[in-house]
């Protein structure tokens, strides 16, 4: 049951678009495990599902971005959070364009400075030149 009320919530989260289920459900049957005091590991969930480690520690990352992931057990069980989270893949693009923002304006402070320099050092070797 809690594995299944995991899979509804990563849904409302748009963690399924794009992707094949069984990540999905590897990652909501070892946190309901945990949840319930089972120890699994996480290559006992691998060989029951058939996903690589890699895809089902995405989908736990992905999760662990979510509010839901913030709940107790006890507010998971009780409360259905209203707010759902934007895309994995478009917090991701998200990130990737406010770096590529943040590098961009790196480079145009550079080149201004560099430019600024430039016209100083042309100056001090025009005025330079003047004195001899």
């Amino acid at each position: 049951m809690t594995a299944l009320r995991l899979l509804q919530r990563m849904k409302r989260d748009w963690m399924h678009t794009g992707r094949r289920p069984l990540g999905l459900c590897g990652a909501a049957l070892l946190v309901a495990a945990r949840m319930h005091e089972f120890r699994r590991t996480e290559k006992e969930v691998i060989s029951v599902v058939k996903v690589c480690e890699a895809t089902l520690r995405k989908r736990l990352t992905e999760f662990e971005d979510t509010p839901t992931s913030a709940l107790t057990i006890n507010e998971f069980m009780r409360v259905d959070l209203e707010k759902e989270c934007d895309p994995p893949s478009f917090v991701a693009g998200q990130k990737k364009l406010k770096m590529q923002q943040v590098s961009l304006s790196s480079w145009n402070k550079i080149l201004i400075l560099s430019i600024d320099s430039t016209w100083h050092l042309n100056a001090l070797c025009d005025a330079l030149s003047q004195l001899h």
